[in-house]
């Protein structure tokens, strides 16, 4: 069963760190473009940021957290990071962890179809 399962969300202050973590299993997430999206209350879903599959094109980042979020893979845990630093409070909303095969265009544009349960991020001093 193909499945991946977000983690490593909480509550931060303003300026703080924290990494998301999206695991897959029941198949190899290297041969795979992961996206990261993000939803608030009353807004609609934002691409934050996205790698396509391992060896190929680059990644990409939202204008909005260029600088301050690193998206990454350790193939050997299947799983992909997001790392979040210098946190602010427009930051809080559910994240959501999506994995498709990537057509080579920006992977934030991926017609993504797999998609985990998310997991909630709130920045609040």
């Amino acid at each position: 069963q193909v499945r991946v399962v977000e983690s490593g969300g909480g509550l931060k202050q303003p300026g703080e760190s924290l990494r998301l973590s999206c695991a897959a299993s029941g198949f190899t997430l290297a041969y795979y473009a992961v996206a990261w999206f993000r939803q608030a209350p009353g807004k609609e879903r934002e691409g934050v940021s996205c790698i396509p599959s391992s060896g190929d094109g680059r990644t990409n980042y939202a204008d909005s957290v260029k600088g301050r979020f690193t998206i990454s893979r350790d193939n050997a845990k299947n799983t992909v990071y997001l790392q979040m630093s210098s946190l602010k409070p427009e930051d809080t909303a559910i994240y959501y962890c999506a994995v498709d095969i990537w057509d080579g265009r920006n992977c934030l544009d991926t017609p993504y179809d797999n998609w985990g349960q998310g997991t909630q991020v709130t920045v609040s001093s």
